[in-house]
């Protein structure tokens, strides 16, 4: 008996020597993270929110401000970002967001301990339209031999040196999940599923990485794979680049119509899908973008989604933005803000004990 306690405890251990990202030369910090994110799935979930700290129903750009801090007392786990437009040049991003305030609340969130995560909606190079002009042909010819090579490498260089400008207090680089290429097996992108073949997909996820990490030498990242919803195995799948070119897999999903229950099983389908092949492939799985029915049903935190969480060990989940009245008049939030009729509902999501905000969380950036 001791010897076979011995002997799984050796190879546990050894897991976790062996279990590292995929960039070789990450960073400390960097590293510190992804052996946290493995080890904190198995204590709760981090709770997430896309552009929590710049903007939230009603104010903008007020230092100290989070929408999900006003309801709950206490600022996400994760921080979700945005550098679409960054490759145009630009001094704001898709969103609306300055990349000089942008750098400067990453820096508070990291801070303050957080996890960040930043994504890439980029305008298609083939057009020159949006990342929602799915155009075929595109992913070719950005890829070696194409004709928008150099220019998609120009863009990459806009997005190494915002990166490479990421700094903590002590000048080191800032660790960042990076998912570009998102909703892959989707069709309303330039990059979706009708529009390349996987191939071209995975060609395409493969040389943005080398670029990155070996051109670049930008070693503070690690790369995050999600599609939208899947419904087997073989579909995720079919557009995954590779073991060796993924640190954290994931998947998008929002209920928008979709029926309670139908949600909720579905949730939980892909979810288990999901834990599998995170097992199978030594992977960190999260749900990497999610929005909730919580504007129609005050309930929704610990009615519809927390059952669900709580019969799985991901690392964390992203609220999408709270982006308020916008200028087609659509009111768009995915986290409750004072005052708003899920916010009592919202705070015991937060109290119970498998969700992380950001005051659980401790040293996930340096050995304990």
């Amino acid at each position: 008996m001791l010897s076979a306690l011995f002997v799984w405890m050796f190879t546990l251990n050894a897991y976790h020597k062996e279990n590292k990202p995929i960039d070789h030369h990450a960073t400390s910090e960097t590293v510190c993270l992804y052996k946290s994110l493995f080890t904190l799935k198995e204590r709760g979930i981090m709770f997430g929110h896309q552009d929590d700290l710049a903007y939230g129903v009603n104010w903008k750009y007020e230092p100290g401000r989070s929408d999900t801090r006003e309801v709950c007392g206490d600022y996400p786990a994760v921080y979700g970002w945005e550098l679409g437009h960054l490759e145009l040049g630009d001094n704001t991003n898709l969103d609306s967001v300055p990349f000089a305030k942008m750098r400067d609340l990453i820096l508070s969130g990291y801070e303050r301990g957080g996890v960040i995560t930043i994504s890439w909606h980029l305008n298609n190079p083939l057009t020159g339209k949006s990342a929602w002009d799915p155009a075929p042909g595109t992913v070719t010819s950005i890829l070696p031999g194409g004709e928008k090579n150099i220019l998609y490498n120009s863009w990459l260089d806009k997005v190494a040196r915002f990166l490479s400008e990421l700094k903590g207090p002590n000048e080191e680089p800032i660790p960042v999940i990076f998912r570009p290429f998102h909703e892959g097996n989707g069709d309303w992108f330039w990059w979706g599923k009708s529009h390349c073949t996987p191939a071209a997909f995975n060609a395409l996820w493969r040389y943005t990485v080398q670029y990155l990490r070996d051109k670049k030498n930008l070693h503070q990242l690690l790369y995050a794979f999600n599609t939208d919803r899947f419904f087997s195995r073989e579909e995720y799948l079919e557009r995954y680049p590779g073991d060796e070119w993924v640190d954290i897999i994931g998947f998008d999903i929002y209920q928008r119509e979709m029926p309670k229950d139908t949600y909720m099983k579905a949730l939980d389908s892909m979810l288990n899908m999901l834990e599998s092949l995170a097992r199978q492939k030594k992977k960190i799985p999260a749900l990497t973008e999610f929005g909730g029915n919580c504007q129609s049903d005050s309930g929704w935190w610990t009615g519809t989604f927390l059952p669900v969480l709580k019969k799985h060990s991901i690392a964390y989940v992203l609220g999408w933005r709270n982006a308020g009245l916008k200028l087609n008049n659509e009111f768009e939030y995915y986290v409750p803000y004072q005052g708003e009729h899920s916010a009592n509902d919202f705070i015991s999501f937060y109290k119970d004990k498998q969700t992380i905000f950001q005051s659980d969380l401790h040293a996930i950036y340096c050995d304990e």
